[in-house]
This record gives C-alpha cells, structure tokens and sequence, in this order.
C-alpha cells in the first residue's frame, strides 16, 4: 500500500478549527488516524480521543511518536471498518477522516461507497473529512502539472509490479453525494490549491526505487530506476526554478447528521 501525499497538512486542519469555532471538541474519533492527524488532535482541548488504523506499522509509529502524550481515557486501535463490529455502539462529538477515503484501497477494496454509511451512526454532531481530487488518472497540458501526473502513474505502477496496491482518490462531488445517501448533511466545502515541493518529489521517488528491489524482472527493475532518477531530476530542476508544482486541489469538507 501506497503512503499518502507528502505536502503540509497544518492550513488543512486550521481550516477545520475555524469551521469548528468555539463548539467544544468533546469526544474525538480519528478514523484514519497517522502522524499529521494526530499531531493536530493532541493539540485540541478533547474529553477523550480515539484513533483507529488499519496498520499495526502506522499504529507502532504513532505509540512511538506520540504515546507519552496519551492519557487514559484516550485509544489507539487496530482495525477495519469494514468489521462491524469495530467501536459498535460508540458516539462521539466530532468524527474525523483525514485522506482515510483514499487509503481505503489497501485495506477495504471497493467498499469506498460504504464508508459514510459505516461511520455515520457514531458521529453526534461534527464529521470533517479531507480529501484529495484524484490526479493520476488525468492528463495535464501544464507543465508542473505534467510532472505531478508522471510522479502519481509512476509509483502506483511500482507500487503494483511490487505487488501492493495504490490508493484509490474520489473527487469531492462524488463525497458530498454519498455524504447525502448516508444522511450527512453537508454544512461547508472548500477547496485548496496544492503546491508541491521538493519533499513530495523525493519522498515518492524514493518510494518508486525501494519498489524496483521487489520486481521479478531485474532488467524491467534496472530500466525503472534509471527513469525514476530521470524524472528525479526534471521534477527537482522545475520546481526549484518555478518555486514548486502548482497542481490539483485537496478538500475540505463540514457535515452533521440529519
């Protein structure tokens, strides 16, 4: 499975603070949880939190990280929402799913239209979702744009000659009409422009090369690295001369129960 985009997250989850405003936070679910949520969720004046992941990697990562800052009413759990039986029963305030749409793929494949539905009887009153507007399966006559679309199709097909499974990324109009069937009501919806840099370049280029190590074809594996290190230099020569690639939008989006 894939590791999620690599740019700042930080004005994502402002913007979701601003949406909040001064309702309290009460009880916290992070649905998908990882680093960059986490970080923002011990930052917030909660009753209690709970993260779950689909990954004891991401968890033991996370225990590593941030453990020392978990009080005892607060949980780290392993597991799929796609067992029923996982926090069945559970309320709480504000319900968060931070790029946990996309990454879906690699742990519920194809079950991406019944996730709203899942987690709709555990939220109370707020559910904030991020996501990302799919980019690999278009082409772009922009320039940096081009280069973000070579960079996306190059590690999904690494990810996939190394036998893993990318993610799977859904347009924010296809969010708000499942949010609609689940009986979410929609309260704001935002979108960002993304602007990528030199981390996201090398972070999902080193990830295309430890992938080659995996390939049954070494001469296929050989011929991969070397254009991985081609596009490595262009995509790194662009955005240091045009200050990063400007391309795709990520979004935001507020919902109550109806």
């Amino acid at each position: 499975m894939s590791t999620p985009k690599i740019h700042t997250d930080s004005r994502l989850f402002q913007v979701i603070t601003d949406m909040q405003a001064d309702r309290p936070w009460g009880n916290v679910l992070d649905a998908g949880t990882g680093r960059s949520s986490m970080n923002w969720l011990l930052s917030l004046h909660t009753t209690s939190w709970t993260a779950v992941t689909g990954a004891q990697s991401m968890a033991d990562q996370v225990k590593r990280e941030f453990g020392n800052r978990q009080r005892p009413q607060d949980k780290l759990l392993v597991g799929n929402w796609s067992d029923p039986e996982l926090l069945a029963g559970q309320r709480y305030e504000t319900v968060l799913a931070d790029y946990l749409l996309g990454a879906m793929d690699g742990f519920s494949p194809y079950a991406q239209d019944l996730l709203f539905g899942r987690l709709r009887p555990l939220v109370k009153q707020r559910f904030y979702l991020i996501g990302l507007e799919p980019y690999v399966p278009y082409s772009s006559s922009d320039p940096a744009g081009t280069l973000v679309v070579e960079i996306g199709r190059l590690r999904d097909a690494c990810l996939l000659l190394a036998g893993e499974r990318p993610y799977r990324e859904y347009p924010m109009d296809w969010v708000l009409r499942h949010l609609r069937q689940a009986g979410l009501r929609c309260l704001d919806a935002q979108r960002f422009a993304i602007r990528y840099g030199e981390r996201f370049i090398n972070s999902q280029l080193d990830m295309c090369m430890q992938r080659t190590q995996r390939f049954k074809d070494r001469t296929l594996a050989v011929a991969m690295s070397e254009h991985i290190a081609h596009l490595r230099r262009r995509s790194l020569s662009f955005s240091e001369a045009e200050g990063g690639l400007r391309h795709g939008y990520d979004y935001v989006i507020a919902a109550e129960p109806m």
